[in-house]
């Protein structure tokens, strides 16, 4: 029972992969032709069918970027960068779409030995960083076991050296790992889809208009009250936004 079981399952992921293959190459076929909203209606039934992947909203962010959606566009290159960060062509369009947005948010920049680590952890994901420091645990099993088994001393001591180095760099990585998903976790944020909405000083509509913010602006979620958010934008100006004027990456 238990095999029939699992043989139905490998057989509905099999099946369910392939179909959404056969969307995302009639979407790209879509995008290659210029219907772009024929693409973007694809690529969004890839995503609702759970398959999300750095390619899906890569071209999902270049779809809306070739009809002017400045904030759509935005919203799903970020959601690529949070599966791949460091991704050239997302970081290079993404650029490209920002600057299509009114708004102009000078960015409070890190400097010295903080800036130098947060750019380190942010090279991968929490789940390159966890593959990486299996991989380098991997590599002092074996390189204890020929220190253990090994005859030659000189040997031995270049191989218990690379061992240490190993589990070294295994902890740093794990470390590193649980850092990059706390950044993640800590660091919610959101894109103003409103074409234009106020942030006031209080979480209602008696609160000061404090300044007013535009479609495809980043935004850092603070807090919720009702059907408000407190935000911070990159400059660490703050304030309350209605949350239908956002969307949460």
């Amino acid at each position: 029972m238990k095999k029939i079981f699992f043989i139905i399952l490998v057989f509905c992921t099999t099946v369910g992969f392939a179909q959404s293959e056969s969307i995302f190459e009639n979407a790209n076929k879509q995008y290659a032709d210029g219907n772009y909203e024929q693409a973007i209606k694809a690529y969004e039934k890839i995503l609702d069918e759970g398959e999300a992947s750095v390619s899906v909203y890569y071209n999902l962010g270049n779809a809306h970027y070739k009809l002017n959606h400045i904030a759509p566009s935005i919203f799903y290159y970020e959601k690529a960068l949070q599966l791949k960060p460091n991704d050239a062509d997302v970081k290079n369009n993404i650029q490209f779409a920002r600057n299509m947005a009114m708004d102009d948010i000078e960015t409070i920049e890190q400097t010295g030995v903080s800036k130098t680590v947060n750019n380190l952890i942010s090279t991968f994901s929490f789940n390159t960083w966890g593959i990486i420091a299996i991989g380098f645990m991997m590599l002092f099993v074996v390189l204890f076991l020929l220190y253990y088994y090994g005859r030659s001393v000189l040997l031995k001591r270049v191989l218990f050296a690379t061992a240490v180095v190993c589990i070294i760099c295994s902890v740093i990585s794990v470390i590193f790992a649980f850092n990059q998903q706390n950044l993640q976790l800590d660091n919610n944020y959101a894109i103003v889809f409103s074409a234009e909405a106020d942030v006031r000083s209080e979480p209602n509509l008696r609160g000061e208009p404090s300044f007013v913010l535009h479609e495809g602006t980043k935004t850092k979620l603070l807090e919720n009250y009702q059907e408000w958010y407190k935000i911070e934008l990159a400059d660490g100006k703050q304030g309350w936004i209605k949350k239908d004027s956002i969307k949460e990456l």
